[in-house]
């Protein structure tokens, strides 16, 4: 029953986990009457993860309003969007109005976010780059196809995304959700490298199946989920393509990863279902480049993929993990402190599991944290503050420990 619940929440907020993506309003409606008609299926995943359109005009704060930080001005400040028991957020930024944003993960030198965006116009996800200290967005991606996990290479010269465009300039079909809220694994994902302007676009991968959520390590190795192999698991490959290493292999999704601040270590969620009914029913969809997860739960292992360690284990919806700056504890997006499975909140764990502490209490939704490489500001995405149902902004907080 929780997960059918949980189907309706995510589909209503637009969580899709780890790199995103985004479904207008007819899809979550969709969603919706799906998951309500479901018995106990839920959309445990998201990846998508994904959601929007920002204020092309200025909202991000090219001249901030408000009172802005003595040092930093990123969109306009917004005080008044810390909830109370946020007690790690000094001070805080939003950075997009309007719309669904997502994903907004820091250049190296801090002073760029490239995000997830969908357009109206285009209607699927694409990329853009948006000034941390305030400015306009620029679009980065091609505008064809459906965009999803975008990322700085070390040096900020150069960018990452996933994309679907070179098989088909238009949308890909969305899924059929009379089986309840499904997520789909668009086969034709391939990654591609750009500079980061958007020009001097390179194809990277070229594999049967699907190659997307990828990040970046601080040496330049790539991390990646990847279907090429039959099921959906995590790769590390070098910065031009070539040296791909499996990492994981147990049958189930493995996905969403980050390498720790000194590259030592990856950080992901996953979802192994047991033998039987549920591991046959996840294959049965897969084949049909699908995937519901039940649950997701937040893991570390080490870059070469060992030492692998679960640090949750609460039949939640755990999902959108990054290392603290510390190397020593994982902050991550969960319900896990709610009945109902539609709200969630950011928390923290360390590498030795435990009791997570909640670190946002915003009464819809916060999720794809991201530390900046200095390690002074959070940014996520949050429902907080949101004009219509469904508005995902990218809020920037000054971190405390």
């Amino acid at each position: 029953m929780r997960q059918k619940i949980w189907a309706a929440g995510l589909a209503a907020i637009l969580v899709l986990a780890g790199c995103a993506s985004n479904d207008d309003t007819e899809v979550r409606a969709e969603a919706d009457e799906a998951a309500t008609q479901s018995d106990d299926h839920g959309h445990s995943h998201g990846d998508d993860h994904g959601h929007s359109h920002g204020d092309d005009d200025g909202a991000q704060g090219d001249a901030a309003m408000g009172k802005p930080a003595p040092d930093f001005v990123s969109g306009t400040p917004v005080p008044e969007m810390i909830r109370e028991g946020e007690r790690h957020f000094a001070k805080m930024y939003q950075l997009t109005r309007g719309g669904e944003n997502a994903e907004a993960y820091f250049s190296w030198d801090n002073t760029q976010l490239i995000l997830q965006v969908t357009d109206s116009e285009a209607g699927c996800d694409q990329i853009y780059t948006l000034p941390t200290r305030g400015g306009h967005r620029k679009l980065v991606s091609t505008g064809k196809g459906r965009t999803t996990c975008s990322y700085f290479f070390p040096g900020d010269e150069k960018i990452l995304y996933s994309s679907t465009h070179h098989h088909d300039p238009n949308c890909p079909p969305k899924p059929d959700y009379s089986r309840g809220y499904v997520w789909p694994i668009y086969s034709s994902y391939e990654i591609f490298t750009a500079n980061p302007d958007g020009s001097n676009l390179q194809q990277l991968t070229d594999t049967p199946g699907y190659n997307a959520e990828a990040t970046i390590g601080p040496d330049g190795t790539i991390v990646f989920t990847s279907m090429r192999d039959g099921d959906l698991d995590i790769y590390t490959m070098a910065e031009d393509g070539s040296d791909v290493r499996r990492l994981t292999d147990t049958p189930g999704y493995d996905g969403g990863p980050f390498f720790s601040p000194d590259g030592s270590m990856i950080c992901y969620r996953a979802h192994h279902p047991a033998e039987g009914p549920a591991l046959e029913e996840y294959q049965a969809l897969l084949a049909e480049d699908l995937i519901r997860p039940g649950e997701l739960d937040i893991y570390v292992m080490n870059r070469d993929g060992s030492g692998k360690k679960r640090l949750t284990e609460n039949g939640a919806a755990n999902f959108g993990p990054f290392f603290h700056p510390s190397g020593e504890k994982v902050v991550f997006a969960s319900n896990l402190n709610d009945d109902t499975g539609r709200n969630f909140d950011l928390f923290m764990v360390g590498l030795d599991g435990g009791t997570p502490e909640q670190i946002t209490f915003e009464e819809s939704f916060d999720g794809f944290p991201m530390f900046s490489h200095d390690g002074r500001y959070l940014v996520f995405a949050s429902n907080r503050g949101g004009q219509v149902r469904g508005e995902t902004n990218v809020f920037l907080a000054e971190w405390q420990d």
